[in-house]
């Protein structure tokens, strides 16, 4: 079974399914795969691959780098899960501000592509998560810039109430006050 690329909500967001092989002893996955992503029609370039591990509860985001420095992701549980989210940040986009959101699992074999022009976050479900993404650009402090994940404008639905956050993360800008430059190609 080939692995399956679904759109999402927002244009450019993508949902990928990767077939797990189950038997007696687990199951077998293939994360990524330069020829197994262009059969499926995707052709993005990763860099660097980061993985982190959070306790249940713990909100990451919502982040992005901004131009030229800006950084698509391929994100995936490893172990655990999440409820991973995007937000558009692209300027004329018709659903500029809005969101979409995944759960993703260790055992579901869904992985969330966030590509440029989106922020990115992400909330740990169960203890000891770890997340694996997989990212288009090397990360640049300089560069690197947090939207507020309980923004009311933008109105993100967690399932669940965050236990622990970053001081940069509870001290993002709103989106009326964020700067991001990504300008929406139809």
């Amino acid at each position: 079974m080939p692995l399956k690329i679904s759109p999402t909500e927002l244009e450019g967001v993508l949902l990928f399914e990767s077939p797990l092989f189950r038997d007696e002893r687990g199951y077998f996955t293939v994360l990524h795969s330069v020829g197994g992503h262009a059969e499926a029609g995707f052709h993005e370039r990763f860099v660097q691959d980061n993985l982190s591990k959070s306790r249940q509860g713990t909100l990451r985001g919502m982040h992005y780098q901004i131009e030229p420095h800006g950084m698509g992701k391929l994100v995936r549980a490893v172990s655990g899960a999440i409820f991973d989210v995007a937000v558009d940040l692209r300027r004329g986009s018709p659903t500029f501000g809005k969101w979409t959101g995944r759960t993703l699992t260790a055992e579901n074999g869904l992985a969330l592509w966030i590509p440029v022009g989106f922020a990115h976050g992400f909330l740990a479900l169960e203890p000891d998560t770890l997340v694996l993404y997989k990212c288009t650009a090397p990360w640049l402090p300089e560069a690197e810039r947090s939207l507020a994940y309980d923004d009311p404008d933008v109105g993100i639905a967690w399932p669940m109430q965050p236990a622990c956050i970053s001081g940069k993360d509870r001290e993002a800008p709103r989106l009326r006050e964020a700067e991001y430059n990504f300008a929406y190609r139809a």
